[in-house]
C-alpha cells in the first residue's frame, strides 16, 4: 500500500487543548521527570553504597547519606509516579471531554449543512476511534517523548560537570534511542500502520451496516456469510497486529543493545576517570553504571510511539476534513427561539446528495404559533424530510426554513426550541427519573409526577417497586408500548419547548391505544405548536390544519372540516381510512 508522509496539522484538534491545559500538562511533565530522576538517583546511591560496603570501611557513619538517598528516592518514586499518573490522566480526560464536545458540535453543524450525510459507521469511527487516537497521542506520544527529551537534557547537563566524553556518550545513546530509532520505526511501519487504520475504519462502516441490517441477513438465511465476512476482516487485522508486534520486539531489542553499549561505554569512562583518582572515588564507578540503567525505561516507549504517528496523522486529517465541511454552519451566529414563534418555509427545495430529483420541491408554508398541523402523504413523499428541515437536521438546498425568523442552523439550543417525538421513543436502561429528566435535567420529583399524571400515568410511579428510582430495563421493556409512548410524551411536556414535532408517534400502536394517546397528546400540549407526520387520518379532528404532500409538493392544505366539504380526494382518503371506501 502506497502512503504519503504523515502530516499532523494540530492547529485545531491539538494545539488549542495543549494551551488550554498548559498548567496541568506542565505539572504532569514535571512529575514524570521527577519520577525517572528518583529511579536513577536511587540506583546511583545504591551503586555507591554497594561498592563502598564491599571495601569494608571503618566507619558506618559514612554510609548514612547514601542510605538516606536510597530510602528517600525508593519511597519517592512510586509516590511521585502515582501523582504523575493522576495529573496526567486528569488533564487528558478533561481534554478528551472537550474534544468530544467539539466533535459533537462539528457533527451537528455538518448535519445541518448541505454536505453529504455521514454513515453511522463513519460517525462511530470518529467518536470511538479518531478521538481515542487523539487521547493516545497525548498519553503515548507527546507525554513520554517530552519526558524522555527533558530527562536527556538534564542528564547531559549533569554529566557535563564531570567530562565532555561522558556528555558525548549520553548524547549518542539518547540520540540513537530517542531520535534515530523512533524515526526509523516511523519509516518502516508507516505503510502497515496506515493499512491497519484503513482496515479499522472500513470495519466500523461494514460492521455497523451489518448490525443495522442483521434481521435481513437472518431472514435471508445468510447470517453465516455476514459473520464470515466480519471474521475475515478480523483475521486481516490480527495478521497486521502480529507483524507490527514482531517489529516492536525487534526495535526493543535494538534499543536494549544500544543502551547496553552505552552502559559499557559508561563503565569504561568511569573506570578511567575515577580509577585515576583511586581511593573512595572508585565507588562512583558502580554508582554511574547503575544510575544509567533506569533511563532505559524512559526511552523504551519512543520507537513504538513514533510508529503510531501515521495512525494519529490520519485521525487528525479526518477530523480536520470534517471540521472544514461543518465550519461554516458551526461558525454561524446563534440565537434562541421564544414561545409564540411562527414557522415559515419559503420556496423550500431539498435534494439528497447524488440525487437529481428533489425530495421537497418549492414548498412555501407558514405555521402560526399554537397551530396543530398534520402532514400526510405516501411513503417517500417527503413528510419526514420536511420535519427534518423544520428541526434543522438538514439544511435546504434552496430556500429558507425559519422559526421565529431564525434559520434552524442558527439556533443556539435546538432542544430549547423543539421537542421531537419519534416513531419508537427510546427509554434508556436507567431509572424512570433519569428517563423523564432527559429534556429537563433539573425537574423536581413533584414536577415529574405531575407530568406522569398529565399523560395518564399518575399511578405508575406508585405501582413500581422503587418508584421513580425503578430501572426501566433496556429499551423500556418493563413497560407496554402505550406506556413507553406516554413516558416519552411526559418528557416532551417537561421540556417545555414551544414547538413539538411528532414523526408518526403512533405507528406501532393498536387503534384503541393510538386514539387514547392522541386524545392525551392534544390535551396536554394544547398550548404548543404541533407538527405531526402521520400515515393515516386517525384523530384528524384534533388538528387545525391538514397538509398533504405528494412528490415533494403540497397537494392539499386546509382545515379538516373544510377539506371534507370541498375536496373529493380528502373525502376519499377519509372514507378509506375509516374502512368505508377504496382508493381506486
Amino acid at each position: 500500500m502506497r502512503t504519503t508522509r504523515p502530516r499532523i496539522d494540530g492547529r485545531r484538534w491539538i494545539a488549542p487543548y495543549l494551551a488550554l491545559y498548559r498548567p496541568q500538562l506542565v505539572r504532569a511533565l514535571g512529575m514524570g521527570v521527577i519520577a525517572f530522576a528518583c529511579s536513577s538517583l536511587m540506583m546511583f546511591a545504591a551503586g555507591y553504597l554497594i561498592s563502598w560496603t564491599a571495601t569494608l570501611p571503618g566507619s558506618i557513619f559514612v554510609s548514612v547519606l547514601p542510605l538516606v538517598a536510597v530510602e528517600v528516592c525508593g519511597l519517592g518514586k512510586p509516590i511521585v509516579h502515582y501523582l504523575e499518573r493522576l495529573a496526567n490522566h486528569d488533564w487528558v480526560f478533561r481534554m478528551t471531554s472537550d474534544l468530544r464536545r467539539r466533535l459533537y458540535r462539528v457533527l451537528a453543524a455538518r448535519a445541518a449543512s448541505t454536505a453529504a450525510p455521514l454513515s453511522t459507521g463513519d460517525v462511530l469511527g470518529y467518536i470511538a476511534d479518531d478521538i481515542g487516537h487523539l487521547q493516545n497521542l497525548f498519553l503515548r506520544v507527546i507525554f513520554p517523548t517530552a519526558v524522555a527529551w527533558i530527562l536527556a537534557l538534564i542528564v547531559a547537563a549533569a554529566c557535563g560537570l564531570f567530562s565532555l566524553w561522558l556528555v558525548g556518550i549520553m548524547l549518542v545513546t539518547f540520540g540513537v534511542t530517542g531520535v534515530l530509532l523512533p524515526y526509523v520505526s516511523l519509516l518502516v511501519n508507516r505503510a502497515r500502520e496506515a493499512e491497519r487504520k484503513a482496515l479499522t475504519d472500513e470495519l466500523y462502516a461494514v460492521l455497523t451496516d451489518d448490525i443495522l441490517g442483521s434481521a435481513d441477513w437472518i431472514l435471508a438465511g445468510r447470517a453465516e456469510t455476514c459473520i464470515d465476512r466480519f471474521e475475515e476482516a478480523q483475521r486481516a487485522q490480527a495478521a497486521l497486529a502480529r507483524d507490527l508486534d514482531a517489529r516492536d520486539r525487534r526495535f526493543a531489542l535494538v534499543l536494549q543493545v544500544v543502551f547496553g553499549a552505552g552502559a559499557v561505554a559508561t563503565i569504561a569512562w568511569a573506570a578511567g576517570y575515577f580509577g585515576a583518582q583511586g581511593g573512595a572515588a572508585l565507588n562512583f564507578v558502580a554508582a554511574f553504571v547503575l544510575g544509567f540503567f533506569p533511563l532505559t525505561e524512559a526511552f523504551a516507549p519512543l520507537p513504538q510511539a513514533a510508529k503510531q504517528a501515521t495512525r494519529f496523522a490520519q485521525s487528525i486529517e479526518r477530523l480536520n476534513d470534517l471540521d472544514e465541511e461543518g465550519a461554516e454552519a458551526a461558525a454561524c451566529d446563534r440565537t434562541a427561539v421564544a414561545h409564540g414563534s411562527q414557522i415559515n418555509l419559503r420556496d423550500l427545495v431539498f435534494s439528497y446528495p447524488g440525487s437529481a430529483r428533489p425530495v421537497i420541491d418549492g414548498v412555501t408554508l407558514s405555521i402560526a404559533p399554537g397551530e396543530h398541523v398534520a402532514i400526510l402523504g405516501r411513503s417517500g413523499s417527503g413528510k419526514s424530510t420536511l420535519l427534518s428541515l423544520i428541526h434543522g437536521d438538514v439544511a435546504p438546498t434552496r430556500g429558507t426554513a425559519t422559526t421565529g425568523g431564525v434559520p434552524a442552523a442558527h439556533l443556539a439550543a435546538p432542544e430549547a426550541s423543539f421537542s421531537l417525538m419519534q416513531q419508537q421513543p427510546y427509554l434508556f436502561n436507567r431509572s424512570l427519573r433519569d428517563n423523564l429528566r432527559l429534556g429537563a435535567p433539573h425537574a423536581t420529583d413533584s414536577e415529574l409526577l405531575d407530568a406522569l399524571s398529565a399523560v395518564g400515568l399518575g399511578d405508575l410511579a406508585g405501582d413500581l417497586p422503587q418508584g421513580l428510582d425503578t430501572m426501566v430495563d433496556e429499551a423500556g421493556r418493563r413497560f407496554s408500548g402505550g406506556q413507553r409512548h406516554r413516558i416519552a410524551l411526559a418528557r416532551v411536556l417537561l421540556a417545555q419547548a414551544p414547538v413539538v414535532l411528532l414523526d408518526e408517534p403512533t405507528i406501532a400502536l393498536d387503534p384503541l391505544t393510538e386514539a387514547d394517546l392522541l386524545d392525551t397528546l392534544f390535551s396536554v400540549l394544547s398550548d404548543r405548536t404541533i407538527v405531526m407526520v402521520t400515515h393515516h387520518l386517525q384523530g384528524i379532528d384534533h388538528f387545525d390544519r391538514v397538509i398533504f404532500l405528494e412528490d415533494g409538493h403540497i397537494q392539499m392544505d386546509g382545515a379538516p372540516s373544510a377539506l371534507a366539504r370541498t375536496n373529493e380526494r380528502f373525502r376519499t382518503l377519509l372514507a378509506f381510512d375509516r374502512g368505508m371506501g377504496s382508493l381506486q
